[in-house]
């Protein structure tokens, strides 16, 4: 079996449209261009185990993440651009090489900024040929600096200059099919070999032989690729490989080199040769892992074959087991030695793996549980040991996976275990212990009484500060953890019957539906003595006292009680809320935007609106204009539904009613928010109220359309609809309904008949079925 066949399904990396260069510009496949998944981010909100609690920072590109290549938070290497990689390196080594006399602004700028020419003007200037520089441009004429050192420098930096143009020309490519430009000059090859041989100074000749071997890189890439005995990289490597110190010009210089045998097929020897370069230093880590890529397990047990002691054995496991295999790679480390670092980055994989297999996020409920039986069983015969460098690291992991997979008692033990050896004075991982230890007393709980609060109040307190950003322990993951158990919280309350609190906890829309249990909620809100649970509590409600009372005018005008709720609204900032179009103007056909666009004579707040309408109704019941009164308020009641102008009278986060289609609003809020029965109330008594056939006409009409708006009401209702988007329900239109009927029988004579025929595709097409 292919290694690689199954690698991307296990590791779920996404793909970008920006490549890396990688060792300065590599093969695809070695990691000369990586698909870098910088656009996608990070994602850890389904976590509750921080890795950075208990592994090594120069390993954190390598955390488990869903979404990305490279965990990228408070990330160091900040540039996908291998080019960039090594700058501050590049810098700190010229600054010895010039015994620090030669500033690192003036390095930086004549090693990474200048152009050939900027670096021959300043060049030019220090031997006194070009009188001035601008004051931007290394003034090196005026420092006491080595001539020698100097001319050496600026020898080779022209050189290396050169070769960039092959070498380290970045670009991004956004297709398949686009292939970066490798091609190598065929006359530098003599510039730098007579380069390489006429200098002595050590320093100058080990980087002219990393020019040299890279140009052959891209030479023998952009010429065909020979086979390795002719390649003239690796003579020109194995030549002078034992005659310069092993630092990070040399591993760079390797880096070309495993390149150039992955070019060739020799998977065995580049992986090997890429393991070199991960375990050399942090920089080098990220392209020597990308280009890390075992082929076929004949290919992989070569590589290790190679290895020539225990540690490069180890840094091979590990790399597997980040590229493709974790769960194979631990016990094989564990044997090599137990207490390498190398495994705690594979362990915090394995768990953070397991956490997003439960997440949902891929897979399916088998392979998740498959994948939690497995780890647990790993990781828990490891901890039990007891004889890693960090036990109680394996003990949290193990402890979290028998919790994962429910076992509690089992959980509990591994934490006890961890917390007699957990670094007190370690902030981060105090409070991870602190996270998974409350996760574990929660869902043991089986009842919460006034022992439990009082127990709860102190981690209550502690998380809220967490959230509000009030304390802050940087890298941990709490979100998760916070969230399940205020689900668990609200579950029990719920259970035993105390709907308060349980909503407090998780709000949930069913509370609502009952004013006696909002008024409860008002009254703690407001409570003078609240307890030290309380307090804790609510500040996990995510609404204020003015959210309570705009929801419960709202509702009162549902109701047709609309003094107490312009009593209500008057206590809440949405009473000044603009509507958009005239709620008491009606079309025959709905046209939000026509109604939004229309110029409004006079605009309509939320508390204008229904002290116009409760002017209304007074008139209504005095028996004044009934007519024009009762079609207006009819207009008002039909607008503040979610088929009207004006549905952002009642749109709130509380209700989660900003829905632009009917299924979407919650199922608790439907019947309040989609009914049009009002209006059709008193479209029928400005009907009854008129003599005009035309006004009875378009009064009967207008009630057609609440009568029809019901009919998709009560289909979002049916069992079977229930969960389903808008699109995906069909619904019963009403062509057949009484109004269509009344209009048709009694008023076929009025000119509204006809205007309705015109503009009103559903009653034509009725009056053409029942002709």
């Amino acid at each position: 079996m292919k290694l690689a066949t199954s690698t991307f399904q296990h590791l779920k990396q996404g793909i970008s449209k920006k490549f890396l260069l990688i060792f300065s510009l590599s093969t695809l496949s070695v990691g000369g261009v990586v698909w870098a998944c910088a656009d996608y981010g990070y994602s850890d909100e389904y976590s509750s185990f921080s890795p950075e609690a208990f592994v090594a920072k120069e390993y954190t590109p390598f955390f488990y993440s869903d979404f990305s290549t490279y965990y990228t938070k408070d990330y160091s290497y900040k540039d996908d651009n291998t080019n960039t990689r090594y700058n501050d390196q590049i810098v700190k080594e010229w600054y010895d090489y010039f015994g620090q006399q030669l500033s690192k602004t003036d390095l930086q700028y004549l090693l990474l900024k200048a152009s050939a020419k900027g670096i021959d003007s300043v060049y030019q200037n220090f031997k006194g040929k070009i009188n001035a520089l601008p004051d931007s441009m290394p003034q090196l004429k005026k420092q006491k600096l080595d001539k020698k050192l100097v001319n050496s420098f600026f020898e080779y930096l022209l050189l290396a200059k050169s070769a960039e143009e092959f070498s380290a020309n970045y670009q991004e490519y956004y297709g398949w099919d686009e292939k970066p430009n490798y091609t190598a000059p065929k006359s530098m090859e003599v510039s730098l070999l007579t380069a390489f041989q006429k200098t002595k100074d050590t320093f100058i000749k080990q980087r002219l032989w990393f020019q040299l071997v890279r140009y052959y890189y891209f030479l023998e890439r952009s010429t065909g690729v020979k086979p390795i005995k002719d390649s003239q990289l690796i003579k020109a490597f194995n030549t002078y490989k034992d005659t310069f110190p092993k630092n990070m010009i040399y591993y760079r210089t390797l880096g070309y080199v495993a390149g150039r045998y992955y070019l060739a097929k020799d998977y065995a020897t580049s992986n090997y040769l890429f393991s070199l370069c991960y375990d050399y230093s942090s920089e080098m880590k990220i392209p020597a892992k990308w280009a890390f890529h075992p082929n076929e397990e004949a290919d992989w047990k070569q590589a290790l074959a190679m290895a020539k002691t225990k540690e490069e054995k180890i840094t091979l496991w590990h790399l597997l087991g980040i590229y493709f295999d974790t769960e194979r790679a631990i016990p094989e480390i564990v044997t090599l030695d137990p207490k390498s670092e190398k495994l705690d980055l594979l362990l915090s994989r394995v768990v953070n793996i397991t956490e997003s297999s439960r997440s949902g996020y891929w897979g399916g409920k088998e392979d998740s549980t498959k994948t939690l039986r497995k780890n647990t069983a790993l990781v828990s015969g490891i901890a039990l040991k007891n004889n890693t460098s960090k036990p109680y690291f394996w003990n949290l992991a193990a402890g979290y996976l028998n919790f994962m997979s429910k076992n509690y008692a089992q959980a509990a033990k591994f934490y006890q275990a961890a917390k007699t050896q957990l670094p007190k004075d370690n902030q981060l991982i105090m409070a991870q212990y602190k996270i998974l230890d409350w996760g574990l007393y929660i869902r043991q709980l089986k009842k919460i009484d006034a022992k439990a609060e009082a127990k709860m109040v102190e981690p209550l307190n502690w998380f809220a500060r967490l959230k509000e950003g009030k304390d802050t322990i940087p890298d941990l993951r709490f979100y998760q953890s916070l969230n399940e158990s205020l689900e668990a919280i609200s579950s029990l309350y719920k259970k035993q019957g105390d709907p308060l609190k349980a909503n407090i906890f998780r709000n949930y829309n069913e509370f609502y539906s009952n004013n006696q249990q909002i008024e409860s909620l008002k009254a703690l809100m407001q409570k003078g003595n609240q307890t030290a649970f309380e307090k804790a509590m609510l500040q996990y409600y995510p609404y204020k006292l003015e959210d309570l009372y705009f929801f419960q005018a709202t509702a009162l005008v549902y109701q047709e009680k609309l003094d107490e709720a312009i009593v209500l609204l008057a206590k809440t900032k949405e009473q000044s809320n603009v509507l958009l179009g005239n709620p008491f103007n009606m079309r025959l056909n709905d046209c939000h935007d026509c109604d939004h666009q229309m110029a409004q004579s006079k605009k309509f707040t939320s508390m204008s609106m229904l002290k116009m309408m409760k002017n209304l109704k007074e008139e209504i019941t005095a028996g004044k204009n009934v007519y024009n009164n009762a079609y207006l308020l009819a207009n008002a009641y039909y607008n503040i539904t979610h088929y009207g102008n004006a549905r952002t009278f009642y749109e709130s986060q509380l209700t989660d009613s900003y829905s632009s289609y009917a299924a979407g609003i919650p199922a608790p809020f439907r019947r309040m928010f989609l009914s049009g029965k009002i209006a059709e109330k008193y479209y029928l008594i400005a009907r009854e109220a008129t003599k005009s056939k035309e006004q009875k006409a378009r009064c009967t009409f207008m009630a057609s359309k609440c009568e029809r708006n019901e009919s998709y009401n009560s289909s979002y209702e049916l069992p079977e609809n229930q969960g389903k988007g808008s699109w995906s329900i069909n619904t019963n239109e009403v062509y057949f309904g009484r109004y269509f009927a009344v209009l048709k029988q009694q008023y076929a004579d009025t000119r509204f008949y006809q205007e309705a025929l015109s503009e009103c595709g559903y009653f034509n097409k009725y009056v053409n079925k029942t002709r």
